[in-house]
């Protein structure tokens, strides 16, 4: 089905036309940094986690780790350069961690400029660690005018910071949140999470879905709310 023509007209352009235009260009953009890459993507990259949390990878003392990267700053590429500028050091940037990367592990892109990468073997988190600080400080990405890029990581290990695949990807994107937060251009580990009390109200009915789902899952009340609630800060990129 090929896509709607969005043509200049007199009148202004409308919330549809816009629509239109973001779809048509995130279509155009996914394509080619994807058909350039050839990465697997987010829902392989979830499908793999899952797959590992129900194997025997704990029992047998596998380590399991994932970082998730992003560019910092990257909105101003595409705004003062053009996308084909975007395009060109996502690929840039997606070839240059996949070459740094040990035998063992794996990359997916999952989402404009954030890459996910899965460790599954020997390497111990420390490690793991020590390299991805190696992969940041490396990065020689520059933009047309010669301004050197940085990118920012978040790492958790699966068994140690989290038993599920969603909890496990929240470890890491909080980490890489808290490093975006400090300015960006660093690797920050996942750390323990402590609930903080909040003044909340929910119906008789919710709390009792909420305890069926947490005794279905086997974790704890709390993990689910968080994840909830992750969910939710994603939907409004917050």
């Amino acid at each position: 089905m090929s896509a709607k023509k969005v043509t200049a007209t007199k009148h202004p352009i409308t919330v549809e036309d816009h629509k239109e235009l973001n779809r048509i260009h995130a279509a155009r953009k996914t394509t080619a940094v994807s058909d350039a890459l050839k990465f697997p993507d987010g829902d392989q990259f979830e499908a793999d986690l899952n797959e590992i949390f129900s194997s025997d990878a704990e029992s047998s003392g596998e380590i399991i780790a994932i970082a998730l990267t992003d560019s910092d700053k990257f909105d101003h590429i595409n705004r003062d350069f053009g996308v084909e500028e975007g395009d060109r050091i996502l690929i840039a940037t997606g070839k240059y961690i996949e070459s740094c990367l040990p035998e063992g592990a794996k990359i997916y892109r999952i989402g404009g400029d954030e890459f996910a990468i899965l460790f599954r073997g020997s390497m111990e988190r420390e490690e793991i660690f020590l390299l991805l600080n190696d992969i940041k400080n490396n990065y020689d990405v520059k933009t047309p005018d010669g301004v050197p890029q940085t990118i920012t990581v978040g790492l958790a290990t699966a068994f140690e910071d989290a038993s599920r695949t969603p909890e496990l990807i929240r470890k890491a994107d909080s980490a890489l949140f808290r490093a975006k937060t400090a300015g960006g251009n660093r690797v920050a580990l996942a750390r323990e999470e402590k609930m903080v009390p909040k003044t909340s109200h929910y119906t008789q009915d919710q709390l009792q879905r909420l305890s069926r789902a947490a005794k279905q899952e086997g974790i704890g009340e709390a993990i689910l709310l968080r994840e909830a609630l992750d969910m939710l800060l994603k939907k409004y990129d917050v």
